[in-house]
């Protein structure tokens, strides 16, 4: 994994991530970082400016509207392809697993495993091996997020678009395309598995 690609996942996962006052103060770092390599900075410019020129409370109620409150852009990478069904739970056993072959405890911090922004920290900070072949295996749950949220017109859809980038081949064109990747989209069959509280911790930095 280049340095830049290690860059790009840290900050995604950080600005994808519940804006609480540490991940805020953290934008002057994001922004350096991004900055050592000419034209990564724009796509989370956006994101960026919100964190650092809106007030706490504001960004972090979008942040629950946006991502809490529902599944337009929910930021677990299976419920894109497996909903709420019995098959999503041998799905997040899998990323459990992946997670304690690596050298280094991952400390989940309640989340569920499949979360995004944990995948991200976890492929920049611990295994940039493990991590990206889990990123490129839920290829089309990022497209479908990304979709969700350029059809909503937030921000955070160019971000997406620059974890897309770093992965092998080209972001598929539309939705229908998506869906074909995937073989199938999100299921709504709600059983197998406990609800989930939205309101979960967000990742902590290393």
């Amino acid at each position: 994994m280049t340095r830049r690609e290690q860059v790009v996942y840290l900050a995604a996962a950080w600005c994808l991530s519940y804006p609480d006052e540490e991940l805020i103060g953290r934008v002057p770092l994001m922004r350096a970082a991004l900055a050592e390599f000419p034209g990564s900075v724009a796509d989370f410019q956006e994101v960026l400016d919100q964190l650092e020129f809106t007030t706490a409370m504001e960004i972090q109620a979008h942040y629950v509207r946006e991502f809490d409150l529902g599944k337009r852009h929910a930021l677990h990478l299976s419920y894109w392809t497996d909903g709420d069904t019995r098959r999503r739970g041998e799905v997040l056993g899998n990323f459990k697993n992946t997670y304690r072959q690596s050298d280094i405890l991952v400390d989940t911090h309640g989340e569920l495993p499949d979360y995004l922004p944990m995948v991200l920290e976890y492929t920049a900070l611990v295994d940039p091996a493990a991590g990206r072949e889990l990123l490129i295996r839920f290829r089309a749950s990022l497209e479908m997020l990304r979709f969700g949220l350029l059809r909503d017109e937030l921000p955070h859809a160019r971000i997406l678009q620059a974890i897309c980038a770093t992965l092998p081949g080209k972001s598929p064109a539309d939705e229908q395309a998506v869906m074909r990747m995937a073989g199938y989209g999100p299921p709504t069959e709600a059983v197998g598995l406990d609800p989930y509280d939205p309101r979960l911790l967000p990742v902590k930095g290393a």
